[in-house]
């Protein structure tokens, strides 16, 4: 999908591309590239870098062109994780600025939404550059707490309960936060970066506020990290005790079941003399005994607490 737009007070459709205009492109196909590197002039080798899932923030340069590359989260399948991110590439020169991202992903829909709704007006590439790094670190924020809810959810589940999807489902989101962890580590230091390579060149209270907004960031996927890392720590611990719980029951059982079993083993022998053969009423004498004897052993079971 290709789109041009223009900023006037937040970013507006225009029909062809133009000077100082953004061109977006959120899965492109053949024709797509092609209008980039045939009528833009943009270097191959930037958008081979950014068909790689796992590219890293940084910032390369290529000729009149500049390729800064950052990671944003997205959803993923749920049989896989959660969450995940992806490379987002914005490239610029003195008149244009491409974004492109070979993932569909809402992050630059809701840019543009945001644009509007504070009638943005933005002349610098960098500035632009942090702004789109500043709407990635809410993304981040938004979908932690997203995660946090359902470890939330989990630990629920796990008091009720025990399961393997629980456990499945726990793991994902610790792969989940371990992609996060990284992927804001690699966009703060792409944005010391930036720092260096635009020098004074931008917004600097922006700047502040997108420094500030992505340390949060950092120590609330650090925090949801410890916390995730705690309840699988805590869930094996439940786990080893409810099998333990399981064996004592059934050792008990056993005993109890062992106890009339003796006892009807000793009376079903075929020799002489034994006690009570001739009494009318042996029968039931054996199984009143047998009885006895394991009531006696289930109430001694249970001052024991194995029940």
């Amino acid at each position: 999908m290709r789109q041009f737009l223009r900023c006037d007070k937040g970013y507006v459709p225009c029909t062809d591309w133009q000077d100082d205009c953004w061109v977006n492109m959120e899965l492109p196909n053949e024709a797509d590239l092609n209008f980039l590197v045939d009528e833009l002039g943009v270097p191959v080798s930037f958008i081979d870098d950014l068909k790689d899932i796992d590219e890293r923030p940084r910032v390369d340069q290529e000729g009149n062109w500049i390729l800064t590359i950052l990671r944003i989260p997205m959803p993923e399948k749920a049989d896989v994780m959660p969450y995940t991110t992806v490379p987002l590439g914005v490239m610029t020169n003195s008149q244009t600025v491409v974004t492109i991202c070979f993932f569909s992903t809402g992050l630059i829909q809701d840019f543009i939404d945001y644009s509007h709704r504070k009638q943005l007006t933005i002349t610098r590439h960098t500035d632009f550059i942090l702004h789109i790094l500043f709407n990635a670190t809410y993304w981040y924020l938004s979908y932690l707490k997203k995660m946090n809810e359902d470890v939330t959810g989990a630990e629920r589940d796990i008091e009720r309960s025990v399961q393997n999807r629980d456990l499945v489902s726990l793991m994902r989101l610790q792969k989940s936060l371990v992609l996060f962890n990284t992927s804001l580590r690699g966009n703060q230091v792409l944005l010391e970066r930036l720092y260096r390579v635009f020098g004074n060149d931008f917004d600097h209270d922006l700047y502040e506020d997108l420094d500030i907004e992505m340390k949060q960031a950092d120590n609330t996927v650090n925090v949801y990290s410890d916390i995730l890392g705690g309840t699988m720590d805590a869930l094996g611990s439940i786990i080893s005790n409810n099998v333990n719980q399981v064996m004592k029951r059934m050792t008990s059982i056993t005993i109890i079941l062992m106890v009339p079993t003796l006892v009807a083993s000793f009376y079903g022998m075929n020799v002489e003399g034994l006690a009570l053969a001739d009494l009318p009423f042996s029968f039931y004498i054996v199984i009143f005994i047998a009885a006895m004897l394991t009531a006696a052993t289930y109430l001694w079971l249970r001052h024991i607490r194995w029940f």
